[in-house]
């Protein structure tokens, strides 16, 4: 069997080193030393807070289920 691949794209949560506005909503500031998601965007990283990693995490976990529901019926 080959390698299986995963839906999810490379990420990493850390704290940022300097300020800087979240990716997803410009409004929302991440201040020096707030812990953010960083999701691989190519060769460069973006960045977001923590209010918006958990919508998104949200949103993914609930089209994950859907495709396995999809996957699983007959």
């Amino acid at each position: 069997m080959g390698k299986v691949k995963s839906l999810l794209v490379s990420w990493k949560v850390d704290h940022a080193e300097r300020a800087h506005n979240c990716q997803a909503n410009s409004s929302h500031r991440i201040l020096r030393g707030d812990k953010r998601l960083n999701i691989k965007n190519g060769r460069s990283w973006n960045r977001y807070c923590i209010e918006c990693a958990k919508k998104m995490a949200s949103y993914g976990l609930n089209n994950l289920e859907k495709l396995r529901e999809n996957i699983d019926a007959p």
